[in-house]
């Protein structure tokens, strides 16, 4: 789907942070997994759009919590094996109807009650407010992750799907960057909105996006 350069940039973390997260690595003498993927697949390779969902999570925590990489690894790797998938996070059953697998696979990681995605209120398991977030930023189709909103605003109609403009941030189908060059260009909101048949709204929230993300 993206190249490991551009799967960064999207998700806003530095590209040495998501190839060690794909990749794994040497720390001090000592090889570490991959926390995504399996196996590593050497270099820079391209990153898939499961493994840019999965990531999107591992965004949420890194930004709150520096995400201990050794109690995510041994955690995503129960979740894989509970569920038989390759990349258990970017499917929704785990938030859905495995909760309770969650939180099993949570304790025998040992993983820290910050990092955790499932916790217990009055005898019910729910979502913690980041495994929350990350999965309202998921547009679901079935058990598989159709889209991801990129934009933190939940309002943000900005969305990335794997099989339009090749997975780019756009807005009704059309490219986030491509409206912004347009109000660079001098044009006003509505003769841009009038252009692409979209809401004056679409396009300001498109610009938005592009603005926030190329400060950033």
């Amino acid at each position: 789907m993206f190249t490991e350069a551009e799967a960064a940039r999207l998700l806003r973390v530095t590209q040495r942070t998501l190839n060690y997260w794909l990749e794994g690595g040497e720390v001090r003498g000592r090889v570490y997994r991959p926390v995504i993927r399996t196996e590593p697949r050497g270099g820079h390779a391209a990153v898939t759009w499961a493994e840019f969902v999965e990531a999107g999570l591992l965004r949420e925590y890194r930004r709150t919590h520096g995400v201990p990489m050794g109690e995510l690894r041994a955690f995503i790797d129960q979740v894989r094996g509970e569920f038989g998938v390759p990349y258990p996070l970017a499917d929704q059953r785990p938030f859905v109807s495995g909760k309770e697998l969650l939180s099993v696979a949570q304790d025998v990681a040992g993983l820290d009650p910050v990092l955790c995605l499932v916790a217990t209120v009055r005898g019910q398991y729910v979502l913690t407010p980041a495994a929350d977030a990350f999965y309202k930023r998921v547009t679901w189709e079935g058990d598989e992750a159709a889209a991801w909103r990129p934009h933190s605003d939940p309002l943000s109609p900005v969305l990335m799907r794997p099989g339009l403009r090749a997975g780019r941030p756009a807005v009704k189908g059309i490219s986030t960057d491509i409206l912004w060059e347009h109000e660079q260009s001098g044009e006003t909101v509505s003769e841009i909105a009038e252009e692409y048949d979209l809401s004056d709204e679409d396009v300001r929230w498109a610009i938005a996006y592009e603005t926030s993300a190329r400060a950033a």
